[in-house]
């Protein structure tokens, strides 16, 4: 795969944001007065109540007046992970430094909106074989707005030493999440334009990390919403998603079911998604939509490939600014093409050099795909909980995966100065094709759970401790005639400081 890709998204078709605004009240809603500096007759940034079939969701914080401005940031912690290389030949405690810059920009026009997030560093490994690694995250999200629509063109990178899911990587899944945003979903993922959506970009956002290995993981997306009357709409999206690993797995770094083997490599892969879909409001807080999802996904393997054709009835309930209620499920259609050797204990990579010839070979299979999201603000704790199942790059375990994930998390205020924060995950990955797998399993798990405190010192510095659990299995991890674990652990521990100044006004 090659190191630098060019990403596209365009598209031209109109499409619709939802006229519904979950409110108690049947009187009109008196208009926001703008901020100092912008221009009243400036069109809205964001819904308060986007069609269910859209990439953005409702934010559930209190909006603050629209501005423009500019936030740099600097991130130090330092943490104790029990097993970074994901071992099962006996644990050893690492040290872990990171220091991180960051910096956050906003810039609203009349019918142009701008955001950026971008935050960058060094992690240091006090482990022989890994040393210090880079960490860049990079997230933009362009928006036109219309009368009755908009166009968002957004795009999120990063080169990161291990996996995103649970942000294991980071010392436990909240820390940054509450300290500095999360990678990649701080701005951009509840902040100036309220939420988004995990669900469309799925395929290519499951990223789960076994070992020191870096990566690059990419996805640019266009979307485009377009009101048809005030109770229905139209979506339309359309994305490209790219994940690549730079080196192998070591003796350092040994794979569950590859004791000490040297030279493995992780399975690249890329993705090009397609979606539209038709909303109703059925009351003020009611919605309903249908959409069709495209997903085709190559892989590094040479002859693996797949593609995904996906139809959904989808159903939300939201209250403005306090719940937001989200389910949807139909068939899901995966037509699978990879190569096979006639010699069948042959690799098809290798086949003609030894005698064999190579046919492509498809599989069809039907099966279901759905997703349940609940977000709930109460008036002093906001919770989230989430079930979604798809076809997936496999995280370069596998040359894609049919995934079933769950999620939670919660935060909550213990004082002016204090809060808490917890979360959970689950991910259940069936393997979908065999050529290319790094183990020879066909099912791999993964769990983890966290809990951490912040703390406030003064109007700039926060700091925060955090405790984070990981935990791996494989049905199936060790290689015939050999004797080997088939799960690994880790735990980590994490404290660290943010310095985030008072926003920089731009207007």
């Amino acid at each position: 795969m090659n190191k630098v890709h060019i990403i596209l998204a365009l598209t031209l078709i109109l499409i619709v944001r939802s006229a519904a605004f979950a409110q108690d009240e049947q009187q009109p809603v008196p208009a926001p007065v703008p901020a100092a500096g912008q221009d009243a007759n400036a069109v809205p940034t964001v819904s308060e109540n986007p069609p269910i079939s859209a990439i953005d969701q409702p934010g559930l914080e209190p909006h603050a007046a629209p501005e423009s401005f500019l936030v740099p940031g600097l991130h130090f912690s330092q943490s104790v992970d029990s097993n970074v290389g994901d071992t099962t030949a006996g644990a050893s405690l690492t040290s872990v430094t990171r220091a991180l810059g960051s910096l956050t920009l906003q810039k609203l026009w009349k019918n142009y909106d701008v955001a950026m997030d971008y935050i960058g560093g060094v992690a240091y490994y006090d482990q022989s074989g890994i040393g210090v690694q880079q960490l860049q995250q990079f997230d933009i999200d362009n928006r036109i707005n219309w009368k009755r629509g908009q166009l968002a063109i957004r795009d999120s990178f990063s080169y990161l030493p291990e996996g995103t899911f649970g942000f294991g990587a980071y010392g436990g899944g909240g820390a940054y999440d509450s300290g500095v945003g999360s990678l990649g979903s701080g701005l951009l993922g509840g902040g100036a334009f309220a939420g988004q959506s995990s669900a469309f970009s799925g395929g290519n956002g499951l990223n789960i990390g076994l070992g020191v290995v870096p990566r690059i993981t990419n996805f640019a997306l266009a979307d485009v919403v377009e009101e048809l009357t005030p109770k229905s709409s139209v979506t339309f999206a359309a994305g490209y998603g790219l994940l690549h690993f730079y080196g192998n797995l070591t003796d350092q770094n040994s794979l569950v079911g590859i004791p000490l083997q040297e030279n493995v490599s992780f399975i690249g892969s890329s993705e090009y998604t397609g979606q539209v879909g038709y909303n109703r409001t059925l009351t003020p807080r009611d919605q309903f939509a249908v959409s069709y999802g495209y997903q085709a996904f190559d892989f590094s393997v040479v002859g693996t490939a797949f593609h995904s054709n996906v139809v959904q009835v989808m159903y939300g309930h939201r209250i403005s600014g306090r719940m937001d209620f989200v389910i949807s499920a139909g068939p899901q259609f995966t037509r699978i093409n990879q190569q096979q050797c006639n010699i069948p204990t042959i690799p098809a990579v290798s086949c003609s050099g030894l005698g064999g010839t190579v046919s492509t070979v498809g599989d069809s299979r039907v099966g279901a795909a759905g997703r349940v999201q609940l977000r709930y603000r109460f008036p002093r704790t906001s919770v989230s909980l989430s079930y979604q199942r798809y076809d997936t790059n496999g995280s370069g375990i596998f040359a894609g995966a049919l995934s079933d994930i769950v999620a939670a998390d919660a935060k909550r205020p213990l004082s002016r100065v204090w809060d808490a924060f917890a979360n959970a995950g689950y991910s259940r990955n069936s393997q979908l094709q065999l050529p290319g797998s790094v183990v020879s399993s066909g099912v791999f798990s993964y769990v983890f759970a966290g809990a951490g405190l912040h703390r406030q010192f003064g109007r700039s510095l926060r700091g925060f401790v955090s405790y984070q659990f990981n935990y791996v299995s494989f049905n199936n991890g060790c290689p015939l005639g050999t004797a080997c674990s088939n799960t690994t652990q880790n735990h980590v521990g994490s404290i660290g400081l943010d310095w985030t100044p008072r926003p920089i006004r731009l207007d």
